[in-house]
């Protein structure tokens, strides 16, 4: 029976925890290309890193995952020292994971609509609109995070239902668009620049974008759920890109 590449991804994911060995066969680390600045590639085998993060006794959660073609991508829960949430990007080539991406950030909240930044739906439908969806989501960055057209908020996302995640703002539409609108010493504070990757699966897309959040070079991971070609549901995290000099790898954050 073959096991989904999102389920694999799951137990990976645990063996941080559990410090099980096993699902690590699931990455093929001669080829595997590790985009975490902060992590230093090929140093230690995975098994051995999970198996030694396992003794700090960390919980992780795996809250969504979804299948993009040769992708993975998942909503997670980390409590290390500190709470972070994440999401974590793998490409498969030939059965295996071959490339990893992340953004993690604290963990904070509830916001002032009472949510988290991880609760909500977990269950995906509409794969038949999986492609019109990304398109939505797409379009939607590129007109109104990027070209800055708050005129078109509208367009996409439905007021009466937008449930919003993020932990600095709250539901609607106008709360959204306040928070677009502020600006540091002439520029925006949360300024989006360029689109790297736009994952879908059914009704939930995650979309991948580099940009300045208050003047700080970022990257920013924005999940949508979208229900009858509107953006009802959001949830994110922000990075700081550390500059290249901190590096400990050479393969970029995207």
């Amino acid at each position: 029976m073959t096991v989904a590449k999102k389920d694999q991804i799951r137990a990976l994911l645990k063996s941080i925890e559990t410090g099980d060995p096993g699902p690590v066969a699931v990455v093929n680390e001669e080829k595997y290309i590790q985009h975490n600045p902060q992590t230093h590639e090929g140093s230690e085998g995975l098994a051995a890193l999970f198996q030694r993060l396992s003794k700090a006794s960390p919980r992780v959660n795996i809250v969504r995952a979804f299948e993009d073609s040769d992708f993975v991508f998942a909503h997670t829960e980390y409590d290390f020292a500190s709470r972070k949430i994440g999401f974590e990007v793998f490409r498969f080539e030939d059965g295996r994971a071959v490339e990893h991406w992340d953004n993690i950030q604290e963990r904070q909240g509830p916001n002032k609509a009472g949510r988290t930044m991880v609760d909500g739906p977990t269950d995906t439908c509409d794969h038949e609109l999986t492609e019109s969806n990304r398109a939505i989501v797409r379009s939607f960055v590129k007109t109104v995070l990027i070209d800055g057209q708050l005129d078109r908020l509208t367009d996409y996302i439905d007021e009466d239902a937008f449930a919003e995640h993020n932990p600095r703002l709250a539901d609607g539409a106008s709360v959204l668009r306040s928070a677009l609108e502020a600006t540091d010493k002439g520029r925006r504070h949360i300024d989006y620049q360029q689109v790297h990757r736009v994952l879908a699966e059914g009704n939930f897309v995650l979309c991948v974008s580099e940009g300045d959040f208050g003047n700080t070079h970022s990257a920013f991971y924005d999940l949508f759920r979208v229900a009858k070609g509107m953006l009802v549901e959001h949830w994110d995290t922000i990075e700081k890109i550390a500059p290249q000099r901190d590096w400990k790898n050479n393969n970029g954050k995207f």
